[in-house]
């Protein structure tokens, strides 16, 4: 399974480039939108299906969201131009869980 692969619940690592991606699961009950940036103002490249879990390859700042997990300006980075707001994303923290995207 790829870094950039999309797979059911359930956290496992994936590594690449020398570290672990860690996968969290998307909030329960939704389809969750794929933007090609931090925000959304930024088009839906892809729609993620209940019960999706994605890797966090990096983190970075970007629009205001509130979501089943609070609020939240953290999104992650999921794919090559690929993010998702960490408001629906089940990490265990309010913080960052990775490295920054540069």
């Amino acid at each position: 399974m790829g870094a950039d692969e999309v797979s059911g619940a359930g956290t496992e690592g994936v590594r690449t480039a020398g570290y672990t991606v860690r996968r969290y699961p998307v909030a329960p009950g939704v389809r969750l939108n794929v933007r090609s940036g931090p925000g959304t103002q930024y088009r839906v490249v892809r729609v993620l299906p209940y019960g999706a879990s994605v890797p966090v390859n990096c983190q970075t700042a970007g629009q205001w969201v509130t979501g089943p997990y609070g609020t939240s300006n953290i999104w992650d980075n999921i794919a090559d131009g690929q993010f998702v707001s960490d408001a629906y994303v089940l990490t265990g923290s309010d913080g960052y869980v990775a490295v920054r995207c540069s």
